[in-house]
């Protein structure tokens, strides 16, 4: 049995490790940059686990959260904007460096686990939890467990179409994916700056603030956000309904987004008087690496 849960957090420029406790109580915490090519990166992590088993004394269970997928079909990484990851045997590769299991997830799917189990959704039966930053993320938590689906895809949530679409939202902007109007091109932080200040922009930082100074633009640009993610929220509820949902990412630091979204979203719930919350998340940037550690439950760590 192990006595803590390793997690790591492997973004596109670094790696992040942390050790848990049973009780998730955090006991060891490290960041590297991320080396960009998969057999360094392998050797990275391993480097990292063996280095926190040596300073705890013990053999934790490892878990590991990506920008992408594990297909279920070849298990092999898909979907991954780290495109050296993509066709990458990674849990197999990991497994047998370390000799132990390796559980690997999206880096999604670990945000809305560590906000279910002990964050801002602790306590509730079903947990959307959504990361928006860059790009547009989500993960569905029921019990604690994640669901992960048929298609090992089941949170994708910013590549359904925006819904209710405007005319003037016409024509739908094209996406990486290969469709048009997936919500991520409305709602990621880089949609949101390109509709305040205009193509290329990526930061939407201030936009508050400017807004409140009475910038026109600012106060267009935060309006038009509100009701898609009014819109967005309201579908999700409709199919889903979740106890709570919870927000991640750069886009979660917009302070109003949680007063003015739950309001304008009763016009599209299908159901009067909707009272699902929508809440800041309680771990920040440390959820990827802390749900990572919770893919493997209370069975394997005593």
């Amino acid at each position: 049995m192990a006595t803590y849960r390793i997690g790591i957090d492997f973004g596109g420029t670094k790696i992040e490790i942390a050790a848990l406790a049973k009780d998730g109580t955090e006991r060891v915490r490290r960041r590297i940059s991320n080396p960009g090519n998969y057999p360094a990166a392998i050797g990275a992590m391993c480097e990292l686990i063996h280095g926190v088993d040596k300073e705890l004394g013990g053999t934790g269970t490892v878990g590991i959260g990506i920008p992408g997928s594990i297909s279920p079909d070849t298990g092999v990484i898909k979907n991954a904007n780290a495109t050296w990851l993509n066709n990458q045997p990674l849990v197999r590769d990991m497994s047998a460096a370390l000799g132990r299991d390796v559980r690997v997830e999206n880096d999604a799917n670990c945000f809305a686990l560590s906000e279910a189990i002990d964050g801002a959704g602790a306590g509730h039966h079903c947990v959307f939890g959504v990361i928006i930053g860059t790009g547009m993320g989500a993960g569905i938590v029921i019990d604690q467990k994640l669901l992960i689906g048929r298609n090992h895809i089941a949170g994708e949530w910013g590549h359904t179409p925006l819904p209710w679409p405007r005319l003037e939202e016409f024509p739908m902007p094209k996406c990486f994916c290969g469709n048009e109007g997936c919500m991520e091109r409305f709602l990621s932080g880089s949609a949101l700056a390109q509709d305040w200040k205009g193509p290329g922009h990526r930061s939407a930082a201030r936009i508050e603030q400017e807004a409140e100074a009475g910038d026109l633009t600012a106060i267009g640009a935060l309006d038009r956000y509100m009701d898609r993610m009014a819109r967005a929220c309201a579908m999700a509820i409709n199919f889903m309904d979740p106890d709570v949902i919870v927000l991640g990412g750069g886009v979660s630091n917009l302070d109003s987004i949680y007063e003015r979204v739950p309001r304008l979203m009763q016009r599209y719930v299908i159901t009067p008087n909707c009272t699902t919350p929508i809440v800041r998340n309680r771990h920040g940037d440390s959820s990827g690496v802390r749900g990572a550690a919770w893919l493997w439950d209370d069975h394997h760590v005593d």
